[in-house]
């Protein structure tokens, strides 16, 4: 686990979400870790510096988008990098 992912996972948690971390699943390209809180499911793929986002790995965010997920990956320096920041998904980061 990166140090990125590990800070992720310990901001999600302080603000009351179950993280679930997809370490290995049947099928490749899905988001390293799985939120849920409320009746809600977010899916977030974690990125370092130097780290790129795979095609499969955006193949699978919209895969999850076209079936009503919220799904995203977060750069340790930029942010969301994919998809293209939503006003939704800037308050999720603050």
């Amino acid at each position: 686990m990166s140090r990125f992912q590990a800070k992720t996972i310990a901001r999600f948690k302080a603000d009351g979400w179950i993280v679930l971390n997809t370490i290995k699943l049947s099928e490749s390209g899905y988001p390293d870790l799985i939120c849920l809180k409320d009746g809600k499911t977010l899916f977030i793929e974690c990125k370092e510096n130097g780290d790129t986002l795979k095609a499969l790995q955006e193949y699978r965010i919209d895969q999850l988008i076209s079936q009503g997920f919220e799904a995203y990956c977060l750069h340790a320096t930029k942010g969301q990098i994919y998809p293209p920041c939503t006003q939704h998904s800037k308050q999720q980061e603050s």
